[in-house]
C-alpha cells in the first residue's frame, strides 16, 4: 500500500561511512475469522462481552499450543466486532498464526463472563484478510440461512417477514432487484 522510503545517511563512530541503507514501511497484515457462537438457550447470548471471548480464546489457544501459542496469538489478538444478538464474532490477530488459532477453536466448550458460565462452541464461518470480505460472506450466509427458514414458515404473514429481510441485505443496494426477481422465481416454482 503506501510505501514510504527515506535513505539513512550512516557513519562508524571513526568517521567512515556505510553504504546507504533504505528502509521501507510497510503494511502489517492481520486476518480475520468470522465465527458463530452457538449456544441452547438464544438469551445467553446477550450476557455476552468483548472482553470475555477474548479471554475465552486466548485461555484456549495457551491450552492447546501452550506458551508459544499464547505468546503469538496475544500480539495483536483482539474482537474486533461482537453481536450478542446472532452470536456473531469477528476476530483479528496476526497472519502469521491463524492456523493457530483456528485450531484452537473446538476446544472452547464455554464462556466466562461476569462470574457466569455460558456453554456454547464457536463455529468458524470464514477466514478473511479483511473486515470487509467478511462481511460480504457474512451478508451471503445470512442470506442463504433465510432462503432455508422460507419453505417452514407456516403462515403467509412469516414468509412476508423473511421475504423482507432477505432483500434488506446490500452492501450496496443495486442488489435487491435480482433478489427480488430470485425470490418471485422461488415462489413460482413452490406455486
Amino acid at each position: 500500500m503506501v510505501a514510504l522510503a527515506r535513505q539513512l545517511d550512516t557513519s562508524f563512530v571513526d568517521g567512515s561511512s556505510c553504504e546507504k541503507i533504505e528502509a521501507t514501511m510497510v503494511r502489517v497484515k492481520s486476518r480475520y475469522l468470522l465465527c458463530e457462537i452457538n449456544v441452547s438457550d438464544r438469551r445467553e447470548l446477550l450476557k455476552l462481552d468483548d472482553r470475555a471471548v477474548a479471554g475465552t480464546v486466548k485461555a484456549a489457544v495457551a491450552r492447546t499450543h501452550g506458551d508459544y501459542g499464547a505468546a503469538l496469538c496475544s500480539i495483536r489478538f483482539c474482537v474486533k466486532y461482537l453481536n450478542a444478538h446472532t452470536g456473531i464474532v469477528f476476530l483479528r490477530f496476526p497472519k502469521g498464526c491463524y492456523k493457530l488459532l483456528w485450531s484452537a477453536l473446538p476446544f472452547i466448550t464455554s464462556i466466562e463472563c461476569r462470574g457466569q458460565i455460558i456453554p456454547c462452541f464457536l463455529n468458524c464461518l470464514h477466514v478473511g484478510g479483511t473486515i470487509r470480505t467478511c462481511q460480504k460472506f457474512l451478508i451471503r450466509y445470512n442470506t442463504q440461512q433465510l432462503h432455508r427458514m422460507l419453505p417452514k414458515c407456516k403462515n403467509e404473514e412469516e414468509k412476508r417477514q423473511i421475504q423482507k429481510a432477505i432483500l434488506s441485505f446490500s452492501l450496496t443496494g443495486g442488489g435487491n432487484k435480482a433478489l427480488e426477481d430470485e425470490l418471485e422465481s422461488e415462489e413460482e416454482d413452490g406455486e
